[in-house]
């Protein structure tokens, strides 16, 4: 989500030409592959319901449904947490999924998990819809200890550094998001 503070194509120059490259394009895709592959071996025939959560998931959700080649359902979910909460049920929906989740299977694919809080909001949401199953599918996984309660991705695609991390459906300050490969900010510029 787009932060309030105006941000000038010059910063945003500035951002980018100084940032690291943690992941090129072509990591990228082979992961993307990856996860295809692991996703449809494990939920190929379960005809699940794949929910993007939004903003983040549509780069990783466009590129990823062309490599599931079995029958799903898309949909998508937007949720927030209110700032400062730290338990899944302050989960503030803007969107639910339209398609009912009782009896089914569901892949909840975003861009990154980072410290969980509002994807562990989505997956009791799921499973308080009637899902039967619930799977996570994230092309970035953040590894720190601020995750909450241990939370782990069921599909990981490739690990980033703690570091504010853009590209590939990830944003800074809303803009970038549709980079193909992931850059870390340089340091002096992660406080804005």
């Amino acid at each position: 989500m787009s932060d309030h503070n105006p941000v000038t194509p010059q910063q945003l120059d500035e951002i980018l030409s100084s940032a690291e490259i943690l992941h090129s394009e072509e990591a990228v895709e082979r992961a993307l592959d990856d996860l295809g592959r692991r996703i449809e071996a494990r939920l190929g025939g379960t005809m699940p319901v794949v929910l993007g959560v939004m903003t983040g998931a549509i780069v990783p959700l466009g590129r990823l449904l062309p490599r599931l080649q079995f029958p799903l359902e898309v949909d998508y979910i937007h949720a927030t947490r209110y700032h400062g909460s730290t338990i899944g049920r302050d989960v503030v929906w803007l969107a639910r999924p339209q398609t009912p989740l009782k009896g089914r299977t569901v892949l909840v694919v975003d861009d990154i998990l980072d410290e969980g809080h509002t994807l562990a909001g989505i997956i009791e949401e799921c499973h308080n819809e009637g899902a039967r199953e619930v799977y996570t599918a994230m092309l970035f996984d953040k590894h720190h200890d601020r995750r909450y309660q241990g939370l782990e991705a069921d599909f990981v695609g490739l690990e980033v550094i703690d570091r504010y991390v853009f590209g590939s459906g990830m944003d800074y300050k809303g803009y970038f998001r549709n980079l193909r490969g992931v850059y870390a900010v340089h340091p002096d510029h992660e406080g804005g």
